[in-house]
């Protein structure tokens, strides 16, 4: 069953009436008509609904029935130095398949991108459109939240918000005894935390300075293997690897 995001609250009759781009999907690419049933999630639950009525908008109506939220039993939030091209929009999409809560990108030391602050809503906006509908895609209950980029100070004074902060360092990758990320994320099942910060750096990866200045701040390495990966690829490796743990 397709599944729609709505805004839009229930009446006491248990209907709603769905407008805007979500009924134009409903009515002009699935062509769906009264009597046939979908999916609407609102405030974190997904009722099994069926149309009642359309029109210029939808009315759809509750069937008693509810899906169980498939979301990660953790929040873990991934947190990005800003990448070349369009690399934002994969660990977005794919991010959201795999579980992410948010994404924060941060201007890291080594990001070659200059973030447009007159053009940055708008991608803002795009990105989270972008989550929305991974989101649907891979039916969770939830859409992970897209936040506007912040500085590397922003991103220091956040991390006292979680339970356990990871820092992806490639340094440690190249050791001979790396610091293994799965004996780390048994700490973590094992201490019950609700939430965890990954951080991770751009091409040029994090800078010795930052990650000396993050290990101040309460993170923690972790290694992702023998092999360096790629910015966008770094960040769904570890929430791979946090699902396998914890799902």
């Amino acid at each position: 069953m397709q599944r729609y995001f709505i805004d839009e609250q229930f009446n006491d009759q248990n209907e709603v009436i769905i407008t805007g781009e979500n009924a134009k999907h409903i009515l002009k690419v699935m062509r769906m008509e009264i009597g046939e049933s979908l999916i609407v999630v609102q405030n974190n639950t997904a009722y099994i609904c069926k149309i009642v009525s359309v029109g210029q908008n939808v009315i759809v109506k509750q069937t008693g029935e509810t899906i169980p939220s498939p979301e990660m039993p953790v929040q873990v939030t991934i947190a990005c130095g800003l990448p070349k091209g369009d690399k934002l929009d994969l660990i977005t999409q794919k991010g959201t398949e795999l579980g992410m809560h948010a994404l924060i990108p941060f201007a890291a030391e080594r990001s070659i991108v200059k973030w447009d602050d007159k053009k940055g809503e708008k991608k803002t906006e795009r990105l989270q459109k972008i989550a929305k509908e991974a989101a649907e895609q891979s039916h969770r209950t939830q859409i992970p939240e897209i936040m506007s980029p912040i500085s590397f100070k922003q991103l220091l004074s956040i991390i006292p918000n979680y339970d356990a902060v990871f820092i992806a360092d490639e340094e440690d990758a190249k050791q001979e005894i790396r610091t293994r990320f799965a004996d780390k994320l048994k700490k973590v099942y094992d201490n019950e935390s609700k939430s965890i910060l990954l951080i991770f750096g751009p091409e040029g990866g994090i800078s010795r300075n930052e990650a000396k200045s993050l290990i101040e701040a309460g993170s923690e390495t972790m290694s992702l293997g023998p092999r360096i990966l790629r910015a966008e690829t770094a960040p769904l490796y570890a929430l791979s690897a946090i699902s396998y743990e914890f799902e």
